[in-house]
């Protein structure tokens, strides 16, 4: 997952911390320019997910840590497509292999809020999780899975649980993404009630966070990767609004909740915070207009 959203931030920020960098990413990958690929500390290796467990042949030294941001069918579209989500699965437990022969004593994997499912009040670690997905089914089912296997081989096991992360890379349909590029063209937008609490975490924040937990040598368990700023999810778009200059129109109500129904995002985010001695620097506000001077529409139009 080197070349994803989250992936790809994390192999800058780790080499510029002076570390080498294996980026492991599909043959002929279509995202591949995300990497900076003239770097001497980044080696490219291309390999598809199923194949993680043989990584060895292809790195030959010892490694220290293994990041799984590797995912095929996070789109909506493939969320509840139990064939995709569970290979996912089993591509991890060989991702865990793969670790395993590198010497790795440390094992990152990406989680997700969807673990959780519908739930009332605070999203603690410790909280009982009831996955509507089977994106999140099988997300948490990693969790299980990779992490008894994990303690067995005396590897560390990071589960980072990430919550709503946006930022310049995101996917063009993520709602921030979709209300930055309709705004600043006067589009227009509709929504569905959007009365539930949300949460942000801007993708500079995310990768600083995630880092923290293995600079901590953080135990094994799961984390709550998310913001300090939850409030209604009408609010965040009122700003967006606002911060495109009050350009394009949207209406609430007019769409139905997706296949997973109306989340409500309340994350505790104390245990990270603690453990990796974490504090966002970036407030909504500056994530948004840090995602404005890098649109295309905005650079083409304030010339």
């Amino acid at each position: 997952g080197a070349t994803s959203f989250i992936g790809a931030p994390m192999v800058d920020k780790l080499i510029g911390m002076g570390h080498d960098v294996y980026a492991v990413v599909r043959p002929a990958s279509k995202n591949i320019a995300r990497l900076d690929t003239g770097r001497e500390r980044l080696h490219v290796i291309e390999m598809n997910l199923e194949e993680a467990d043989r990584l060895d042949g292809a790195i030959l030294v010892p490694c220290e840590a293994f990041f799984h941001f590797g995912w095929d069918g996070a789109g909506s579209e493939n969320r509840m497509n139990r064939d995709v989500q569970q290979k996912n699965a089993s591509d991890s437990l060989k991702a865990l292999e793969g670790a395993r022969k590198l010497g790795c004593r440390t094992f990152l994997f990406s989680g997700s809020q969807a673990e959780y499912g519908i739930a009332d009040g605070l999203m603690r670690e410790d909280s009982p999780c009831h996955p509507v997905s089977e994106y999140g089914k099988d997300k948490l089912e990693v969790c299980r899975r990779v992490g008894e296997r994990a303690a067995e081989l005396g590897i560390t096991y990071l589960h980072a649980r990430i919550f709503s992360v946006y930022g310049p890379g995101d996917h063009p349909w993520s709602l921030v993404s979709s209300c930055v590029d309709t705004f600043l063209k006067g589009g227009h937008m509709e929504f569905g009630a959007c009365t539930q609490l949300w949460n942000y975490l801007y993708i500079k924040d995310a990768v600083r966070a995630i880092t923290g937990l293995l600079l901590a040598k953080s135990p094994s368990g799961v984390y709550n990767v998310a913001g300090n700023d939850t409030r209604p999810l009408r609010e965040f778009i009122g700003e967006i609004h606002r911060l495109c200059g009050g350009r394009g129109t949207f209406e609430y109500g007019k769409r139905p909740p997706n296949a997973e129904g109306v989340v409500s995002l309340n994350p505790d985010t104390g245990k990270l915070y603690r453990t990796a001695n974490f504090q966002p620097r970036i407030s909504f506000e500056e994530g948004i207009r840090e995602m404005i001077a890098n649109h295309e529409f905005y650079k083409e139009n304030s010339k």
